[in-house]
């Protein structure tokens, strides 16, 4: 187990802007495994940075830590409109991922954000934190292959074809839709892949993004053209590109080379950056040393 002088050398490398984003963001998923206090406190301390894209990456992985301790940094960052959408987006996701009641009310007022994403996060964090109210089982990480604290629960669907016509209906709520997609994501098939990867073409960019987010966790070479359209469509939200980026870093294949070059030079800064990170994670993924997230804990906790 790492002590806390372990930690506090890690967070100082996620908090240093000298240092580039790859190296931070090893250092934040480090900090995401070792977990406790003061783990939370340096991934706090963060917040003040320039990048967009890393302080998204902060907020997810206090909500995947579950701890209660940081409730009261991600609630000061769903308020601070001075913060990036996507940033304050995913701070909402966070407090419904960690699933406590008392912050139901500030969820319900930045349910009506003028903010679409931000509203639309807080609507579906509480629907989660009602639904594990109401006796909605943990234990829904059985069927995940991915361990991973998601918004919604999987629809108890098993066919392919109910789940994508669910998905894709735009008259259901959000929610609703979100359960399709997290049972498609546990399926794991190829017709599951491609089922989800035709609600890259959906309105609405939280749900597109959520989309790029499952296919990462999938790794399925399938989804790679859809993705790398996605990354390329300069129309597109910078939040889903961002997503689909890293989720070709995810996928590793050769083929998700060409577009995160390209793009590694991008003039909006969360699509740039986004595929510097995910070039590294690409890297990560081929290398066959050791998992992305545990690059940094290896080293610190041996010395």
């Amino acid at each position: 187990m790492a002590s806390d002088q372990d930690t506090a050398a890690v967070g100082r490398i996620l908090t240093d802007p000298q240092q580039d984003l790859p190296t931070r963001f090893r250092a934040l998923f480090t900090l995401r495994n070792l977990g406790g206090p003061e783990a939370i406190k340096w991934i706090s301390e963060a917040f003040v940075d320039e990048s967009a894209l890393l302080k998204h990456e902060l907020a997810y992985c206090l909500g995947q830590m579950q701890d209660e301790c940081a409730l009261p940094v991600l609630e000061g960052v769903l308020k601070d409109t001075e913060q990036e959408p996507m940033v304050r987006h995913e701070a909402g996701e966070a407090l419904g991922a960690i699933g406590n009641p008392k912050v139901l009310d500030l969820l319900k007022q930045y349910s009506e954000d003028p903010v679409i994403e931000v509203a639309e996060t807080c609507q579906l964090a509480v629907r989660r934190i009602e639904w594990l109210m109401k006796g909605g089982d943990g234990g829904q990480t059985d069927s995940n292959p991915y361990s991973s604290v998601d918004p919604a629960p999987p629809a108890s669907k098993t066919s392919v074809s109910e789940l994508r016509t669910q998905l894709l209906d735009e008259a259901l709520p959000l929610f609703e839709r979100y359960r399709a997609m997290f049972a498609l994501r546990n399926l794991g098939t190829e017709e599951a892949v491609l089922a989800l990867a035709d609600g890259l073409r959906c309105s609405g960019a939280l749900f597109r993004h959520e989309i790029g987010y499952v296919l990462g966790q999938m790794q399925h070479a399938a989804s790679i053209p859809q993705l790398s359209a996605a990354l390329e469509d300069e129309c597109e939200n910078a939040m889903v590109r961002h997503e689909c980026a890293e989720a070709l870093g995810s996928i590793g294949h050769a083929s998700c080379l060409p577009p995160l070059r390209r793009y590694r030079g991008h003039g909006e800064r969360v699509v740039r950056e986004s595929c510097e990170v995910a070039l590294d994670m690409l890297e990560y993924e081929n290398s066959g040393n050791f998992q992305y997230a545990d690059s940094l804990l290896r080293v610190h906790t041996a010395q």
